[in-house]
């Protein structure tokens, strides 16, 4: 009680703990250094200073001056607190000046003794009973009888004194000595201790076990899913460039079609101009009224070209060059079209492609018929077609592609062969 009104003389009213190096303002209050200092400068922009505890006020910064005494008492309260934080455990019961620990316990007594107490104890009272020093020295004797539990009573399963064994109700039972009843429940207890122990070890090498799983599992799927993001980056790397090859193609094929278009265009056009020409002139012959110069022109029959009809055959009727095949793109665009298919589904052939056998669960895969394309897993239970060829020694079971055969007998309604 001393202790604790001691430690709120010591507490600073700023930081609320004991005082850390406490100086001294004018009006007599006390505070640590390092507070003081920070509420000076603080107040120190407006001109005026003030003690923080009684709030007087000063107009210059006031001067502050280290306690020597207040440090001294500070030093010493702390060096006692420490000192009574380390003593631990059971002190003497008769030391109350300053806790001293306890040496030893007296159960007849009920009180715990310093190696001083205890040896004017043994001195005085030779037949008491002395154990390890304890808290709980009351219940090491009879509630009753008040004497020290000594017997062990096996029809109620209870620890009596002498007298309870005598004359109390537990008169005419049988009862042992508590160490030897102590000793047989010990060896029960250390019997099913080294079950717990055994069962426990078994535990850990499952945690470890599962663990272990655990670890693999996440390999395997951090590998799964960087296996992943190379493939589509590379499908994504190939569709890209297709795209760009078939725009490229397809500017090609309009440009050349344009170009080969333009020169039949622009003989049509001459063509139409001569025809006009010759119609102009025609009509002209036709609207003349003298017959002379009619007939002096020359034949008619020179003003036909003879080789319209073979252009009309090998353009066509509305000049759309449809017998050229693939020149004006009316073909290669199908063909394109196919080549794009083709190659898209070789490439969709060359994923991987994984084939789970779940029923029945007994199915195991024969690993010397499966294809050097094909990945099998360590529970032969799982095909992955893989772009990598493995390096399997050649057997005359052996498939060239995607196929594998079961090592077990499988019933009529699945196939023994299984094709990725």
């Amino acid at each position: 009680m001393a202790s604790d009104g001691l430690r709120k003389e010591l507490i600073c009213a700023i930081c609320k703990d004991i005082y850390t190096d406490p100086l001294t303002l004018r009006c007599g209050h006390n505070f640590c250094r390092v507070c003081i200092d920070g509420v000076r400068d603080t107040e120190g922009g407006y001109g005026e200073y003030s003690c923080p505890e009684c709030r007087v006020r000063f107009h210059k910064r006031p001067p502050l001056q280290k306690n020597i005494t207040l440090c001294n008492i500070v030093k010493n309260f702390l060096a006692t607190q420490t000192h009574q934080e380390e003593i631990t455990g059971i002190c003497c019961t008769y030391c109350v000046d300053s806790p001293v620990p306890a040496a030893k316990s007296c159960l007849m007594c009920e009180a715990s003794l310093c190696d001083k107490h205890l040896k004017v104890h043994i001195e005085t009272a030779t037949d008491h009973v002395l154990t390890e020093p304890s808290t709980s020295l009351k219940n090491r004797k009879c509630s009753i009888h008040r004497k020290i539990l000594e017997y062990y009573c096996t029809v109620d399963g209870a620890c009596i004194c002498v007298s309870c064994s005598l004359v109390g109700e537990h008169r005419g039972h049988r009862v042992e000595m508590l160490d030897g009843v102590s000793g047989n429940k010990k060896g029960i207890l250390r019997h099913i201790l080294q079950k717990l122990i055994t069962k426990r070890m078994k535990t850990e090498e499952r945690v470890c076990s599962l663990e272990e799983r655990k670890r693999k599992a996440q390999e395997k799927a951090a590998g799964e899913a960087e296996r992943v993001t190379v493939l589509c980056i590379y499908i994504r790397t190939w569709v890209d460039d297709l795209e760009k090859k078939i725009l490229s193609d397809i500017k090609r094929q309009k440009e050349k079609t344009s170009l080969s278009l333009s020169n039949v265009i622009q003989n049509l056009e001459i063509k139409m101009d001569e025809l006009s020409r010759k119609m102009r002139h025609i009509e002209e012959l036709c609207n003349m009224m003298d017959p002379l110069t009619v007939l002096q022109e020359p034949d008619s029959g020179d003003l036909c070209d003879p080789e319209e009809e073979d252009d009309e055959d090998r353009w066509g009727h509305d000049g759309s060059d449809e017998d050229r095949g693939g020149d004006d793109g009316s073909v290669w665009g199908a063909e394109l079209i196919s080549h794009i298919s083709h190659t898209l589904s070789a490439m969709i052939r060359d994923i991987n492609v994984i084939f789970h056998v779940q029923d029945p669960a007994d199915i195991l895969l024969d690993v010397n018929t499966a294809a050097n394309n094909l990945l099998i897993s360590d529970d032969l239970k799982t095909a992955t077609r893989t772009l990598i060829t493995e390096n399997r020694p050649e057997t005359a079971e052996r498939f060239q592609y995607y196929q594998v055969c079961s090592c077990t007998q499988l019933s009529s309604l699945l196939s023994c062969l299984v094709c990725l």
